[in-house]
């Protein structure tokens, strides 16, 4: 079970110190209700140190939002794979539908920085999903289908176990319209499928996150689904408590 944060453009600095300070607290406090799962942070890219220095002394692992496909270069404003790993980074987000919609990138170019993150020892955590039109027009596997495949172009050979796909509905992103813990398992089991073309019987080793308004409240009833593997947790990630209680909730599901 892996229950990973994104907290994309939110904290200051100092703001995401605290947090990553209070949920060190937590961790340390509920050690053996959240022995069973992983978890893992993803802060905006200046506060990727200091979140990883407050975090240091547990098992949390840090984690970019995005990175650019080369290793160096006249790209101003874009942050690299090596930058990302020696800021003490374990995962990196890529595909995300945000990143997608306000930043224009296709498929070829997920395809492109899950081979770059795996050339430089970064765990991708895949972001694939369709927007409400494309559910209500029945086209919601195809949609999934092509981001997948065209995630995996490049990514040949690749472990099981340095890849993690999260599925995140559109319409359910900060919306608090979560899809239901049937509908989550329908298209997890729809991806699980797909992965066994792609990576053979190593699918089983993938993590398949579910992402979209999952809080506390609904955490049991998604993560209990036999195909989902832990949450991309957004807005429910900014205040440790509720991140601690999803991963204590995961945890007793992967038991």
């Amino acid at each position: 079970m892996l229950i990973a944060g994104n907290w994309k453009m939110n904290t200051t600095l100092p703001e995401a110190t605290a947090l990553a300070e209070d949920l060190a607290a937590y961790v340390h406090e509920h050690a053996d209700a959240l022995a069973a799962t992983h978890m893992a942070v993803c802060p905006p890219f200046v506060n990727l140190e200091a979140t990883a220095r407050a975090l240091a002394d547990t098992d949390v692992a840090v984690g970019g939002q995005t990175m650019h496909t080369a290793d160096a270069g006249s790209y101003t404003g874009e942050t690299s794979a090596p930058m990302l790993r020696a800021a003490g980074c374990t995962y990196v987000i890529v595909g995300h539908s945000e990143r997608r919609k306000y930043f224009g990138e296709t498929d070829a170019d997920v395809g492109a920085k899950v081979a770059q993150a795996h050339a430089h020892s970064l765990i991708p955590i895949v972001c694939v999903g369709e927007t409400k039109a494309q559910r209500d027009a029945g086209d919601a596997e195809a949609i999934v289908e092509q981001q997948v495949r065209g995630a995996l172009a490049e990514a040949q050979g690749a472990a099981p176990t340095d890849l993690v796909v999260a599925y995140e509905p559109v319409w359910a992103i900060g919306t608090g319209d979560s899809a239901t813990p049937e509908q989550a398992q329908a298209m997890h089991a729809f991806i699980r499928s797909l992965l066994h073309d792609l990576v053979g019987d190593g699918a089983a080793d993938v993590h398949l996150l579910y992402g979209g308004s999952m809080k506390p409240h609904n955490a049991e009833a998604l993560l209990s689904q036999p195909d989902v593997d832990g949450g991309l947790i957004g807005g429910a990630s900014l205040q440790a408590d509720s991140f601690g209680a999803i991963a204590q909730i995961g945890a007793a599901q992967a038991a």
